[in-house]
């Protein structure tokens, strides 16, 4: 048997080829436009965040401090049961806002005088006001609390009111002493008559300060601040953060006219005046705590009689309101 030998097959060599200098330049130049497209998405899109949280934070701060006013000027001057002019009062208060030099006791007992306010300028700088205040309008509320106290102890040394539909009278309350249900004597030896409540007197004064007005806080942000009473004093609370202007103004309808008019603080003279306001127009201007890089606003601003352009690289927002005072008294 013939043998047969095989022979392994051979494959002529082949020329294996890279990419050429060239070949390789232009795919990292395309790589690289690639990245830098990645890059501006991601970038805008970090931007246009950071531009949402500036608007939410000047939309949340200002519709904050526009609801928080709104509703204590419906409550201005809510005297409880009593509608009529109250009794004289003599209760005195530490750390009282006194305007102008006035005496002792003349801000505090003014309980009838439910809106007040000073246009551009602090007038109790030389007493409960001392520091703090920035700019801006100040604006005064007096009222009694919502809710009655016809049980229980009171708080010693609490400013509270008593009233009925006849008579109301302003107190400070002595140690045990209790909320009435009787039928007690007021100053003048006459009773108070039914039905008969005790509420404590609340007066708040409102103003632009500082983040810090309260203490604690941030001292290079405006705020929306205001003194409280609490107890026999005045304390300085923090409302708001990122409020940078406060502007009222008072609604009176003349005996001529029909029609509410709207005049700023220094226009309303007398005490008289002061009590026949029965709307308030409030405007806020809430700005961002921190600028923004690349961002100027140029945008003009006009609250009330001030207006300003402010050329810098903060965002604000301008809250306006019209507010009536439900408890006027005519």
């Amino acid at each position: 048997m013939k043998q047969i030998t095989l022979k392994p097959t051979t494959f002529p060599a082949r020329t294996v080829q890279g990419f050429s200098l060239i070949e390789l330049m232009i795919s990292i130049a395309i790589g690289l436009m690639i990245i830098a497209g990645l890059v501006g998405v991601v970038t805008s899109n970090t931007r246009n965040s950071q531009t949402n949280d500036k608007t939410a934070e000047l939309q949340e701060n200002g519709r904050y401090a526009m609801t928080h006013l709104q509703t204590q000027l419906r409550h201005a001057d809510f005297r409880g049961y009593t509608w009529v002019a109250p009794n004289p009062s003599t209760v005195s208060v530490t750390n009282e806002c006194l305007a102008g030099g006035a005496g002792p006791g003349t801000f505090v007992n003014k309980i009838s005088q439910g809106v007040w306010g000073a246009n551009d300028s602090n007038p109790f700088a030389a007493n409960c006001l001392s520091s703090g205040y920035v700019q801006g309008d100040v604006l005064v509320i007096r009222r009694v609390a919502t809710a009655a106290l016809t049980s229980g102890p009171l708080v010693p040394n609490n400013v509270y009111f008593r009233s009925t539909f006849t008579k109301g009278e302003m107190f400070k309350a002595a140690a045990s002493a209790v909320a009435t249900t009787g039928d007690p004597q007021n100053v003048d030896g006459t009773p108070f008559g039914e039905p008969l409540a005790d509420f404590l007197v609340q007066q708040y004064v409102y103003y632009i300060g500082q983040g810090d007005c309260a203490g604690g806080g941030d001292t290079g942000q405006s705020a929306l601040c205001r003194l409280a009473l609490q107890g026999d004093a005045f304390v300085k609370e923090l409302v708001v953060n990122g409020i940078e202007q406060l502007q009222v103004e008072y609604g009176r309808t003349p005996f001529a006219s029909n029609t509410t008019q709207y005049y700023p603080a220094d226009q309303i003279t007398s005490d008289a005046d002061w009590e026949d306001v029965s709307s308030v127009r409030i405007s806020l201007l809430s700005k961002n705590s921190k600028p923004e890089p690349g961002y100027v606003n140029s945008t003009p601003y006009s609250l009330g009689d001030w207006s300003n352009t402010f050329n810098d690289g903060f965002r604000r927002q301008l809250f306006t309101a019209t507010v009536q005072v439900r408890n006027f008294h005519e």
